[in-house]
């Protein structure tokens, strides 16, 4: 359900920032002018449209779940007062949220307000990206542990483990020769061409640290796995944030506009707005929620916090995520013998409340920038949002670089501090 209100907020902010809602409603809509001054919204509704909107509900959003952050702390079980607040009362929430979000709008001062909670937004922005980085790297850490594993115990797991580091190694390279090929030009692009190097020498410079002696000796089970992983992930942000610049026009030598750097077909596609916009909208929906789901999970908070289960035995597996069959704990086991129930937290939560409001929390100020095109917000809106913006572009190079740094410091981490332990 929480999933559900945060989706129907971002749903609502796209339609605030969206020029063609706002005239489809005023075209369509009896008496709409007469409506919008009984608000008090102005002569066309202009303080419910905008990015000072989106600012006002995704603050009224991000107090509903930085409250309920809060007040579940520190709860271990599901049987206490405080539990049954996180797991019921659905209606009364959603009550709560539709009134903090319109009491937003009420806040004297708006100006001060707005600039204030705008880098609010940028400092949690960028939090929660580094949330999903880290946990990127522990994925990938973890991947490579247990495939390692098994190939104590079956032989067929070095070509398991090859495969799949020549396929993402593949992708990778073949992403930044595409990029070269369709994003630079013989004269010009001296920008693409700079990243797209840099990039790919940050690529080679991770897998050849990951396997240098210095590192194996330290990290046995260091490899060219998750630096290949990390190499995917970097080439995926080159190429969104490449996506993202705005297009450069120049003249020919006929006089005529030409956009240079940017692939024949991108330019036919930039020109459905309509299709760029649902697409993409779909997408940041999906990528967003998937985010907050798989980063409220308890492996997912004990990584961030630095928190492991004890070394056990590791046992090889495609879906390593994943228990293994057959080797269920003994109340696992117990409960198999009685009814078919799912694990009813009796010893403890399945997960932290606390921890799991808080991703949403960052959520909602990570949407709120992204919505608005970051610092780019005065002329943003959702029909131009995906055709190009400098704020967005640097947001992404900034979130490839921090990732491969984060990826270069638990390589790094081990020599620098042998006295301490490091494991993943």
């Amino acid at each position: 359900m929480y999933a559900l209100y945060f989706i129907l907020v971002v749903l609502l902010c796209c339609i605030m920032m969206s020029k063609t809602v706002a005239n489809e409603m005023k075209e369509h809509i009896p008496f709409y002018e007469d409506i919008c001054k009984g608000i008090k919204a102005g002569d066309t509704c202009e303080k419910l449209v905008g990015y000072s909107a989106v600012y006002r509900v995704c603050f009224g959003m991000a107090c509903f779940f930085f409250i309920f952050c809060l007040l579940t702390l520190k709860i271990n079980s599901s049987k206490g007062c405080r539990a049954h607040i996180h797991n019921g009362f659905w209606f009364f929430k959603l009550l709560l949220l539709g009134a903090m979000c319109s009491g937003a709008f009420f806040i004297p001062d708006q100006e001060t307000f707005l600039n204030a909670w705008r880098y609010v937004g940028a400092v949690g922005g960028f939090i929660f990206i580094g949330i999903q980085l880290i946990l990127l790297v522990e994925f990938a850490h973890k991947w490579n542990k247990n495939w390692t594993a098994g190939t104590a115990t079956n032989k067929l797991w070095y070509a398991a483990l090859a495969l799949v580091t020549l396929v993402m190694y593949s992708i990778a390279t073949g992403g930044l020769i595409l990029m070269a090929v369709f994003y630079t030009q013989k004269d010009g692009c001296l920008e693409n061409k700079i990243l797209l190097g840099l990039n790919g020498g940050l690529c080679l410079l991770i897998s050849v640290v990951a396997i240098s002696p210095c590192v194996q000796n330290r990290q046995p089970h260091s490899g060219l796995l998750q630096s290949g992983l990390i190499s995917c992930y970097v080439t995926y942000l080159t190429f969104s944030a490449l996506s993202s610049k705005p297009v450069e026009v120049v003249l020919d030598e006929h006089g005529k506009n030409v956009t240079i750097c940017v692939p024949e077909f991108g330019q036919d596609l930039y020109r459905d707005e309509n299709l760029v916009t649902g697409l993409g909208t779909t997408l940041l929906f999906v990528c967003i929620l998937y985010s907050c789901l798989t980063s409220t999970t308890r492996s997912s908070s004990d990584a961030l916090q630095g928190r492991y289960a004890a070394p056990e035995l590791e046992v090889a597996r495609c879906c390593f995520c994943f228990g293994p069959d057959g080797e269920d704990t003994e109340e696992q086991q117990n409960v198999k013998e009685g009814p078919r129930v799912i694990y009813d937290e009796k010893r403890g939560t399945v997960y932290s409340y606390s921890y799991f409001h808080f991703v949403f929390f960052l959520a909602s100020l990570y949407v709120m920038m992204t919505v608005t095109s970051w610092f780019n917000y005065e002329s943003a809106n959702i029909e131009t949002f995906f055709s190009g913006s400098w704020s967005i572009f640097w947001v992404k190079m900034a979130s490839c670089w921090m990732c491969v740094l984060l990826y270069l410091g638990t390589l790094v981490a081990p020599l620098c501090c042998p006295s301490r332990q490091f494991s993943v």
